[in-house]
């Protein structure tokens, strides 16, 4: 049960971050593309690239089930915004906005890609004890 109350709370707490990154992305860049979607997007593949390598069983962060939903499943999944993203192309397409509607896609596609292998590289790096000494070994 416990599990469930931590996702519920990621969850809102992704979704006020996703609303917050929105209106902010929106006042200083404008609207011609979803450019706070495109950030939210980018920076929740590499939040859950970075926690996912940090915490697997390889990495350096022993956390407990319950915690890696939280964050996984709860704040990343309340805060990334691929149904958002699919509405936006849509509705760009319908608009016959063709350019807008493939760079919203392409961009989205690659800096999610980018940014989820950086959070990968970067954990990886995290991970590798310093040279010379052998890394504890877990219980």
């Amino acid at each position: 049960m416990l599990s469930y109350a931590m996702v519920a709370l990621g969850s809102a707490l992704g979704g006020l971050a996703r609303y917050g990154v929105t209106l902010i992305a929106s006042h200083w860049l404008g609207d011609a593309l979803p450019w706070g979607t495109i950030f939210i997007n980018a920076s929740g593949s590499f939040v859950i690239g970075l926690f996912a390598t940090l915490t697997s069983p390889d990495g350096r962060l022993l956390v407990r089930s319950d915690t890696r939903a939280f964050v996984m499943v709860g704040i990343c999944g309340g805060y990334t915004t691929f149904s958002s993203f699919s509405l936006q192309t849509l509705t760009l397409l319908q608009a016959h906005a063709w350019l807008a509607a493939g760079a919203n896609v392409v961009l989205s596609m690659v800096l999610c890609l980018l940014a989820v292998w950086t959070g990968h590289i970067s954990a990886a790096a995290i991970n590798r004890p310093p040279s010379g000494r052998k890394r504890a070994a877990r219980t």
